[in-house]
């Protein structure tokens, strides 16, 4: 994930949970069992379309815990938003995340080319997935 700063401090936490980062009001943590185990976020474009990101501790993956909460981002982005298109880039290699998607009903687009700028300076394509309301979950 290139937007997330390397090392992940407790000041880059603090930042981000009290809306220093322009990250948008739809933040939202994913807990298991009371302990916080993720992320998802969801940033309205200019277009009105809705980018989403998300993040899961490795001890709470393949539990389900990722495709419930995409699933509940996007109704609440569908339902109460009133939004007609989410979006997602997975980097291509990142198979959990891209399995998380389908499961969620997004369907994949195509890919970015050198789309993001990672830490270590190189660019890296994107896989687009996106989900329409009509869409199935």
């Amino acid at each position: 994930m290139p937007l997330i700063p390397r090392p992940y401090t407790r000041q880059d936490a603090l930042a981000f949970v009290s809306g220093e980062l322009d990250s948008g009001p739809h933040q939202f943590a994913v807990e298991l069992d009371g302990s916080l185990v993720g992320s998802i976020g969801l940033i309205v474009d200019r277009h009105g379309t809705g980018e989403i990101g998300y993040w899961c501790a490795a001890e709470a993956r393949g539990r389900g815990v990722a495709t419930r909460a995409l699933r509940r981002i996007c109704l609440y982005a569908f339902e109460h938003l009133g939004m007609g298109r989410v979006e997602l880039a997975v980097d291509p290699d990142n198979a959990p995340s891209r399995r998380v998607a389908e499961k969620a009903g997004f369907v994949q687009e195509g890919v970015l080319r050198s789309h993001l700028l990672h830490p270590d300076g190189r660019r890296r394509d994107s896989v687009l997935y996106s989900r329409l309301p009509s869409d199935p979950a």
